[in-house]
């Protein structure tokens, strides 16, 4: 998500900290599993309000800085309000603009740019107080029956055993900032799994990182839900990826960080109230900017949707920790 503070930590595995070196952020967390799904789920119900204009549910607690992949799933949820039953999205291109408050609603207007025989394709503008913060083309296929030779996943370790991000020691993230924590954290709806040694900054030389997600209480039989939610998810862990690639620890409050944008491509359905692989590397960092993929998985190894994304990352002198050399 376009913007920095303290408060819009992007989904990208920043921390707040404690009092030890061993704090976590489990007790951070508020309600019941079934309660924070509900919240994710209504984040992604967007209210028509006029011809193709809709209005977005806020963050319950929100403070600062409003979470990019919520803002990318419910300018999807928007658009796909205005296309015929049938045609699902198989692909959508965001940028974002400004940081978005929490304070403010957001304010949907799609625009119907294409209805064929097959694809239809919609535009998103995302603003708040009648100033954009994020613009969106999705495209629309009605349902086609073809082969498909997707890639295999890659053998890597499952889903059981592995540790949990709220569960992981705080300064071994590979971003670093101090405050109170996020409703993003307060209200989060799923788990979120590694290996520890990706968790404590050690992937560094690693061919990719990994990340197992699943939300923790069922979500409705809508495969459109289903999107959606991985969507959202979809901007988790992504730019800080370019970081653990190389060994890198970032100050979050001298480093400045921010998604510039936010590409998803969907292949086939699936379920995210069951595990998720999401894949990631990133082939570039310099010039200021990062470039960052991934792809998702089922647990049988299905390849269900692609992201790229690119991002500000600039690291002042003082601001970061290189990679230690053995």
């Amino acid at each position: 998500m376009q913007g920095y503070n303290k408060y819009d930590i992007d989904g990208d595995l920043v921390t707040a900290h404690g009092n030890g070196m061993n704090d976590t952020r489990r007790a951070q967390v508020s309600g019941t599993d079934a309660e924070r799904v509900g919240i994710l789920s209504r984040l992604l119900t967007v209210e028509k309000v006029a011809n193709d204009i809709f209005i977005a549910p806020r963050m319950p607690d929100g403070l600062g800085r409003i979470f990019g992949g919520q803002v990318v799933a419910q300018a999807l949820a928007a658009a796909q309000q205005t296309v015929e039953e049938g045609r699902n999205p198989h692909s959508l291109h965001a940028y974002f603009l400004r940081g978005g408050n929490e304070d403010f609603p957001i304010e949907l207007r799609v625009e119907r740019d294409f209805d064929g025989g097959s694809f239809s394709n919609r535009r998103v503008i995302a603003s708040q107080n009648g100033t954009p913060i994020l613009n969106l083309t999705a495209s629309f296929q009605r349902k086609s029956v073809a082969p498909a030779w997707p890639i295999e996943m890659p053998d890597v370790p499952g889903p059981d055993g592995l540790q949990d991000e709220l569960d992981a020691p705080s300064r071994g993230h590979p971003v670093e900032y101090e405050g109170p924590a996020p409703a993003l954290v307060k209200h989060r709806a799923f788990e979120m799994r590694a290996p520890a040694a990706q968790w404590e900054g050690n992937a560094g030389g690693a061919e990719h990182t990994v990340l197992w997600f699943k939300v923790m209480a069922p979500m409705a039989d809508d495969p459109a839900q289903h999107r959606l939610a991985l969507t959202y998810l979809s901007d988790y862990g992504l730019l800080s990826t370019a970081l653990l690639r190389r060994g890198l620890r970032a100050k979050f409050n001298a480093a400045r960080m921010a998604s510039l944008d936010h590409a998803l491509w969907f292949h086939a359905d699936m379920r995210v109230d069951d595990w998720i692989l999401f894949v990631t590397d990133s082939p570039f960092l310099g010039s200021g900017r990062a470039l960052t993929r991934g792809h998702f998985f089922t647990r049988d190894g299905q390849l269900v949707a692609t992201a790229s994304q690119e991002g500000m990352i600039r690291l002042p002198e003082g601001s970061y920790t290189p990679p230690s050399r053995g």
